[in-house]
């Protein structure tokens, strides 16, 4: 077994996403061109590391950011994930459709974490620690009076929200 490093390229403000892909499934999506985080994911999973093609999950991905496509079907692989982190993630996955937003309080509910700051807090936590970002859509996850941090950054965040018709696109001059 080993773990597959592949890179699509993305339109801005993304511009890349490494993709870690095992036979199991996509493990990892990281923000840029950044090798170094498949390569710490490959000794996690205690798997060597090495270049291919992204396979479906690439085009999945590719097709998503060009406004083709609103659901995932690839196999995920959670092994980079474990307890109430998979569990959450996994309920994020499940109940919150592309178009449609949580806030953090809500899917700590949703997940049996209850309601509590300390849990919604918690649940800001497992987003940013999220090994598959945009295909498990932690970008839909909000706070109860803002739109919360996101790991790809917060113009990342307003990117992907504005091309699931949740925000209005902001104007591009440029």
């Amino acid at each position: 077994m080993a773990i597959v490093r592949s890179v699509v390229d993305a339109p801005a403000p993304i511009g890349a996403l490494t993709l870690g892909v095992t036979p199991a499934g996509l493990a990892l999506v990281a923000f840029g061109r950044r090798p170094e985080a498949v390569e710490r994911a490959g000794r996690r999973l205690g798997v060597p590391v090495v270049d291919g093609e992204g396979g479906a999950a690439a085009q999945q991905l590719a097709e998503y950011l060009a406004g083709e496509r609103r659901r995932f079907d690839v196999p995920l692989d959670w092994s980079l994930t474990s307890g109430s982190q998979r569990t959450v993630l996994q309920t994020l996955r499940d109940t919150v459709p592309y178009g449609a937003t949580v806030t953090y309080g809500e899917l700590a509910d949703r997940s049996g974490l209850g309601t509590a700051y300390t849990a919604a807090r918690g649940v800001g936590s497992i987003m940013g620690s999220n090994p598959i970002p945009v295909v498990v859509p932690c970008h839909r996850v909000l706070g109860s009076d803002s739109l919360g941090g996101f790991g790809g950054g917060l113009a990342v965040k307003e990117w992907l929200l504005a091309l699931e018709g949740v925000l209005t696109p902001a104007l591009d001059f440029g």
